[in-house]
């Protein structure tokens, strides 16, 4: 009951709520985990063991520096801003990304494809460019626009060999972005067994106490016991979970890049600029994607 007014929150803060519901969330699970065992009669100071941490987080810590290269290991922890900033990619930002292209295709169909070629030659200069400030801000988006359409411009490609082109891009794309989910996967899964190494740990401590008081062989299994809760709570109510959001902020991205190789591919087949950006937003989720009316309006807007 406590988390209620807390999810109520989270929906209210829209777009910014992506750092809290990160906080939040963890918030929750911390808050019931402890909260259900206070309830219990249970004495949180007992959950207190700093040295079963340094076990358990240790070990996670080395095997997953021995388990992946340097450019994953600085991946994942660029990646906790990325989880704190959440999906670059929303209906907003949709909206630009088709008016963009909307742009760029009414532009290459009044004046040629080669009038393009100072706009994704230099697009931090280009006037249609700096219309769409959230796109030109994300370079990586911008850079995909701007290879294919400089192979629209001058390779004479069909668009059979352009998507398949695209479709390899896409696919190098998706892998790479999947490392570091990935390996911090891999952690969210060994941590229950290294959990259970401090356990053991524990026991043979325990052991060593035999035959003293009963208040420290008490306070030895306890310890030994919280190693496994632990390696068990930190896999699937921390790093589990930041692995999925992980995963999900790729999948957004991606998502945008199909909708662009679907407009360029259009566009390419002859279709005309509002038919072409038409199919890139049928290829957007329900929850992000604008009406055909509401992206008409939008566009007009921009180009009036």
């Amino acid at each position: 009951m406590f988390s209620l007014p807390i999810v109520y929150a989270i929906q209210r803060t829209g777009c910014a709520g992506a750092y809290m519901k990160l906080i939040v969330g963890f918030i929750i699970v911390l808050g019931c985990v402890a909260g259900g065992f206070v309830l219990s009669h249970g004495n949180l100071a007992a959950l207190w063991q700093p040295f079963e941490l340094l076990i358990i987080g240790g070990a996670a810590f080395g095997a997953f520096v021995v388990a992946n290269p340097g450019t994953v290991i600085k991946g994942t922890f660029g990646a906790i801003g990325k989880m704190l900033a959440g999906s670059k990619h929303s209906k907003k930002t949709y909206m630009e990304l088709l008016g963009l292209m909307f742009d760029l295709f009414s532009k290459a169909r009044k004046e040629g494809l080669m009038a393009l070629e100072a706009d994704i030659d230099e697009p931090e200069n280009s006037e249609i460019f700096k219309k769409y400030p959230a796109i030109l801000k994300n370079h990586h988006t911008v850079e995909f626009i701007a290879d294919y359409l400089r192979l629209m411009v001058g390779g004479n490609m069909n668009p059979f060999e352009l998507e398949n082109l695209m479709d390899v891009e896409l696919e190098t794309h998706h892998h790479e972005a999947e490392k570091v989910p990935s390996a911090i996967t891999a952690v969210s899964d060994a941590l229950p067994g290294f959990g259970i190494v401090a356990a053991v740990l524990g026991i043979v401590i325990t052991m060593a106490s035999i035959g003293g008081p009963v208040e420290e062989l008490g306070a030895h299994v306890a310890a030994a016991l919280v190693g496994t809760f632990l390696g068990i709570l930190l896999a699937y109510g921390f790093v589990g979970p930041m692995a999925s959001a992980l995963t999900a902020i790729n999948e957004d991205e991606s998502k945008a890049f199909e909708c662009i190789k679907v407009c360029l591919l259009a566009s390419l087949n002859g279709y005309a600029p509002q038919i072409a950006v038409e199919f890139g937003r049928k290829t957007l989720y329900s929850h992000c994607r604008p009406g055909f009316q509401e992206l008409e309006d939008f566009v007009k807007g921009k180009t009036e």
